[in-house]
């Protein structure tokens, strides 16, 4: 991979709108039956004004937006039949709730090569279409050497 790339962020994404059903889905497929994720009024005796979100929820932004960026950026070079997800990180400001219209800005911190294989570093900015900072992800990338 091109490592002139890394300072490089991508266009904000599309707004994506964060519905009940998709985060009790999302609830469901990780197998966490926090109430918290899926009744109102549970979600409310903790203070939220609705149901909110799994840790994990914004990797669907990730896969969405941010891996959709890296692998249509054919200056970056990126394999994706090589690549595999080495590393995620949250840094929250609040949780990801229902009623959220989210947007997305992916950053490249670094590109780095170890042992034949490219590391690409980023970090994948979430906010509400009004411009409050939801949660930072941090993740890395692993395109593997050539056989």
């Amino acid at each position: 991979m091109d490592p002139s790339h890394a300072g490089h962020a991508y266009p904000r994404s599309e707004i994506y709108e964060v519905g009940r059903a998709k985060i009790q889905e999302f609830a469901d497929a990780i197998g966490d039956p926090n109430p918290a994720y899926r009744d109102v009024e549970a979600a409310k005796a903790l203070g939220h004004p609705d149901v909110i979100a799994p840790p994990t929820f914004p990797t669907i932004l990730f896969g969405r937006y941010s891996m959709h960026s890296l692998v249509e950026d054919e200056r970056l070079g990126l394999d994706y039949d090589r690549m595999v997800h080495g590393d995620m990180s949250f840094r929250y400001e609040r949780p990801v709730r229902a009623g959220d219209r989210l947007t997305v800005v992916t950053r490249i911190d670094r590109i780095m090569a170890r042992a034949g294989n490219d590391f690409l570093d980023l970090s994948v900015e979430v906010d509400t279409a009004d411009g409050e900072r939801v949660v930072v992800a941090g993740a890395q990338l692993v395109v593997r050497g050539e056989p």
